[in-house]
């Protein structure tokens, strides 16, 4: 490889350091969020296994149960759309990026 060929690959580098940086904050910016979901959908699982705990011994009635049960699975069902949402906003902004590069 010739001087010119290393100079040229040392400032296309340069150029495009601010593109990958800002890659790999919006890659951060999405593991963040992920985690963050995945720690919600866990506490609910826990709370919904504790639910039907409580209906097995009777602390709670079949109607009671019913409507907490629902409310929880609306929730993870919304968590599971914001994942599937964030996935997408990511693929594109990946996509986005490798076409300036």
């Amino acid at each position: 490889m010739s001087r010119q060929e290393d100079e040229i690959l040392i400032v296309d580098d340069i150029m495009l350091f601010p593109l990958r940086g800002l890659l790999w904050i919006f890659r951060e910016i999405h593991n963040a969020a992920q985690e963050e979901l995945d720690n919600e959908a866990e506490a609910i699982t826990a709370e919904l296994s504790e639910l039907y705990m409580m209906l097995e011994t009777g602390r709670i009635t079949e109607a009671e149960f019913d409507a907490r049960e629902r409310k929880l699975l609306n929730r993870l069902d919304e968590i599971k759309e914001r994942r599937t949402g964030i996935e997408e906003d990511e693929d594109e902004e990946d996509q986005k990026l490798k076409e300036r590069v």
